[in-house]
């Protein structure tokens, strides 16, 4: 009696799993007959690959001095030519030059959607978006934050940030870069 009921959630369990399970085989043999599954294992594998890329050169430039208008390693960033130099450099794709321009170009994204790569903006200047930073995970950014301060990692949840947050956005590749990835 004691197996009884434990056998019949496992029968029944298995029943309601097979139709579902037959057609997830038919949609991966479907993927596979058009060659689908593994450009999407290409374009899958060559976002992660960027955005750990991405997150890492980044974390390189910890320590660089900030200098407005600056947008390179030897003149020093300002937060805005910190993030476009990262995508240039790392990903190939060039940003525009101010945060609200970044803002603009970029896919609108939830907070609770953010990945490593995603940009982070904030209101520091009394108008939105006036400061970006890149995400990179467990709460925390890279940026350039101010004069007389260094490309530092920052948590998101201290209180001026969280009072500060104007909105989190995704870089979207450009359709020449996926299809580079993809063969296509």
């Amino acid at each position: 009696m004691r197996f009884l009921l434990p056998a019949c959630l496992l029968i029944a369990f298995a029943a309601h799993a097979a139709p579902q399970q037959d057609r997830t085989e038919e949609l991966d043999s479907l993927l596979a007959d058009k060659g689908l599954i593994n450009q999407l294992q290409q374009v899958r594998q060559t976002v992660v690959d960027r955005t750990s890329d991405l997150v890492v050169t980044a974390i390189g430039f910890l320590g660089v001095p900030y200098r407005r208008g600056g947008n390179t390693v030897e003149t020093g960033f300002d937060c805005s030519g910190f993030v476009r130099a990262m995508y240039n450099q790392t990903v190939g794709h060039l940003l525009p030059r101010r945060a609200e321009e970044q803002a603009a170009a970029t896919q609108k994204i939830d907070r609770s959607e953010l990945k490593p790569g995603d940009l982070v903006f904030f209101n520091t200047m009394r108008r939105a978006f006036s400061h970006v930073g890149i995400y990179v995970g467990e709460g925390k950014f890279i940026h350039s934050p101010k004069p007389g301060a260094q490309v530092r990692v920052e948590d998101m949840s201290g209180s001026y940030w969280q009072r500060r947050f104007s909105g989190a956005r995704r870089v979207q590749a450009a359709q020449g870069e996926i299809n580079a990835n993809t063969g296509d």
